[in-house]
This record gives C-alpha cells, structure tokens and sequence, in this order.
C-alpha cells in the first residue's frame, strides 16, 4: 500500500494513493489504524509533502560495496552510522538550495526506511516488523564540509538538503529491490539494494542498540556508486521499484 501526505487549499491530509487517485484517512497512518473515509483528491491537484516528520534522521555511510570500491575504501565491519538534522527534509517536487556555489555538493539516492513502532534492542528475526514502510531519498552532502570536518553532520544538514517521498510503500523487499538516479535525464546511479553491505535488518539492529526509534523516524541506508556535483538548475529523479520516483529540482 501506498501512503502519500498532502497539502490541499492549506489543510494537510492523510492518504492512500491508487493510480492517480488519493483515498483521504481519517488520520496520521504513522500514529495508529485509520481508515479510509469517502473523500478523494486527484495526485495532479495536491501539494505532496515528505511523506513523514521523523524526530530522528539517522544515516548509514558507505553501505554499498560497489560505492566503497568506487571510493577506494575497505568494507565497514559495522553500518557506520551518523545523525542528520530532521529540519533537513523536504518533499517531492520541493527546491534543494545550496548554500554555496564555491563547494561541491553531491546527490546520494537512498532507500529510505520508516519506523513504524518503538525500536530498542530489536532482534534481526524480528527487525522488519519494526518497520511501517519505505520511501525515497537524497542524501545532498556537501564533500568540502565532510573533508574539513571529519564527520557528516553539518555537511549533510542544511535545509533541503534530504528530500524524502513521494510515498511510504508497506509492500517491499528491501533485499533485492532496483535503484537508480537520473540527473537533467541522463541516469547517474543504476543498482539494487541486493549491493548493501548492511542489510535493512542488521542496521536496525545495531542502531537500535544505540537509541531507541520512536514512529515516524527514518534510516537512510547509504547510496550506490554513482555520485556527482549538483548545479543550479538541475533536475534530479530517484526511481525505487515499487515506490515510485522522487522529483526534485537544485534552485537557481
């Protein structure tokens, strides 16, 4: 199933989206049952929004193998993880700004994983019972400040910097599933979560050794090779098989 959040006339909704066509819920899916209620709204008249507000933004580094080679690094024994400013996200069809032009600063497709339910010391049999579903995202990073600081969470904080949407899909296999970037139309980043290093369940085992995750919170899960600079003006589309595609824009 497909959840979708929107904004209409001012007043943001709840949803289910099928084809083109959004089912109103009765209410937040990321905080308990809803249910469908008689009202629908056309996906072409509706603003979508990141599809939740996670209080905690927690991303893996170099997790996939053929990004590790590509940066001449060895395999991480551990999902190598970091904190991101929640104030970050934004939605499909939203501008990512840059803060400078003088700095590269990269796009990063991701599947991105939703909490669903109270997460601490979670076992790996029982992990993806945790999880309410999966979205798209963009890790944007920008390389100068990741260098100079030694750590990643300035250089990947700014706002607008983590795009997130344009649905959380409940019905996925985080194992083996198609990713792929394009960038003005040309395809940048083309993989499958199959080249995770650390898989959706190892990560949210360790990470949930560390913090407890609250609903709504998102796990970034690293990027496949294929990274490069943004420019003003660029368009940007991450397609995930079975989500959809995230559309965003580098504002001029």
């Amino acid at each position: 199933m497909k959840y979708i959040r929107y904004r209409k006339e001012g007043t943001i909704y709840y949803g289910v989206l099928e084809s083109e066509t959004i089912t109103r819920l009765d209410g937040n899916y990321i905080e308990g049952p809803v249910q469908k209620i008689s009202a629908t709204d056309s996906l072409d008249e509706v603003e979508v929004l990141a599809p939740t507000e996670p209080g905690q933004l927690i991303a893996i580094g170099l997790n996939y193998a053929l990004h590790a080679e590509e940066q001449g690094k060895p395999l991480p024994e551990e999902p190598m993880m970091f904190m991101l400013s929640p104030t970050a996200v934004i939605g499909h069809n939203a501008g990512i700004t840059l803060p400078t032009e003088d700095h590269r600063i990269d796009y990063e497709a991701e599947l991105a994983v939703v909490i669903g339910k109270e997460a601490k010391d979670v076992t790996r049999e029982e992990a993806l019972s945790y999880v309410f579903g999966y979205t798209c995202g963009n890790d944007v990073s920008d390389r100068y400040l990741q260098k100079k600081d030694g750590q990643y969470t300035r250089a990947k904080s700014y706002a607008t910097f983590k795009p997130l949407g344009p649905v959380i899909e409940t019905d996925l296999d985080p194992s083996q599933t198609p990713i792929k970037l394009s960038l003005n139309g040309e395809v940048k980043q083309n993989s499958n979560t199959s080249d995770l290093i650390h898989s959706v369940e190892e990560i949210l085992v360790q990470v949930s050794k560390v913090m407890t995750l609250k609903p709504g919170d998102v796990l970034m899960t690293g990027t496949p090779s294929g990274v490069g600079p943004l420019s003003p003006g660029d368009e940007l589309e991450i397609e995930i098989e079975g989500i959809g595609k995230l559309r965003n824009y580098v504002n001029n």
